[in-house]
């Protein structure tokens, strides 16, 4: 089962271009159509974000998602309609039925936009401290910043190739530097980078030595990102009792379903079982997001 994987992975790795960014230009259109292809897929275009509002739109953005607003929306419409149906198909009253399909219209797309947002996030941040000493290593060897810039658009891979890809492009079509890394928080949202940002600003209007800044910088982040990973190894406890706990009735509950399917056949088509449902369920959730409170910690 390895051999096999390594050699999908080998021929995955020669076959695609290594960030999105590079596999646009592939296509054989011009730069600026692609800067304008990049920001139309994230929704920086006039007139892209007609479905959606501020905030929304904002995580729709720092999510990373190509796909358009109004297919992603389509999509999980469907899913909170096909949710509804199902439970009103298993005896969930029509009105609880559509309560569910008007809680779930909002909440879905919202959690699923916050996960793509999180993965991409923690993705970005193990890259941001290899992409400075990358730019460092193009500072040392002479190139000014936007090229040092542009080298990390060229070297690494997504999410945050394409985004200094992005950073790169603006500059070359007349925007300023430090706009374009203002930008690039909007689009990110990532914790550490105005960090960055200030370095470069402060660089570009009073002078000093940016490469020993993004050294220095570069270090500190790593610090930050093993006490984030320790601190998260010792609050490990409370995360798997919130999980245990959390499955342990959902576990119980499907193998009743399976071994003893007539156990709640007679309550089934009463309507207080779905309220004792709903406010046992409501309870436990409550219960789990008081225990990742506590076990969640910022700095």
């Amino acid at each position: 089962a390895e051999a096999c994987y390594l050699l999908y992975a080998g021929r995955s790795d020669k076959r695609t271009a290594i960030n999105r960014r590079m596999k646009l230009q592939e296509n054989k259109i011009s730069q600026e159509q692609v800067l304008i292809q990049l920001r139309k897929e994230r929704g920086l275009e006039a007139g892209s974000s007609v479905f959606s509002l501020d905030r929304f739109h904002a995580l729709r953005t720092q999510s990373g998602m190509t796909m358009p607003l109004s297919k992603f929306l389509a999509i999980t419409s469907g899913a909170a309609l096909v949710a509804a149906l199902v439970a009103i198909w298993y005896g969930l009253p029509l009105l609880l039925g559509l309560l569910l399909f008007v809680v779930l219209l909002p909440v879905l797309p919202v959690m699923s936009l916050r996960f793509q947002r999180g993965r991409r996030l923690k993705r970005f941040g193990m890259q941001l401290p290899e992409a400075l000493e990358l730019i460092t290593r193009g500072l040392k060897a002479g190139h000014p910043v936007p090229v040092a810039i542009s080298m990390v658009a060229r070297e690494m891979p997504d999410p945050i190739g394409t985004e200094f890809g992005v950073i790169a492009d603006e500059v070359t079509y007349g925007s300023d530097l430090v706009s374009a890394l203002n930008s690039l928080f909007d689009r990110v949202g990532h914790e550490d980078l105005p960090l960055f940002v200030t370095a470069v600003s402060i660089q570009n209007s009073s002078g000093g030595n940016l490469r020993e800044i993004l050294d220095g910088l570069s270090s500190t982040i790593r610090e930050r990102g093993k006490l984030r990973r320790k601190v998260r190894a010792i609050s490990t406890e409370g995360r798997m009792s919130a999980y245990i706990l959390t499955a342990v009735p959902a576990l119980l509950f499907a193998a009743i379903m399976v071994m003893m399917p007539q156990f709640y056949k007679s309550v089934w088509g009463e309507p207080k079982t779905w309220y004792l449902l709903g406010g046992s369920v409501t309870w436990l959730m409550l219960g789990n997001a008081i225990m990742f409170k506590m076990s969640n910690f910022r700095f």
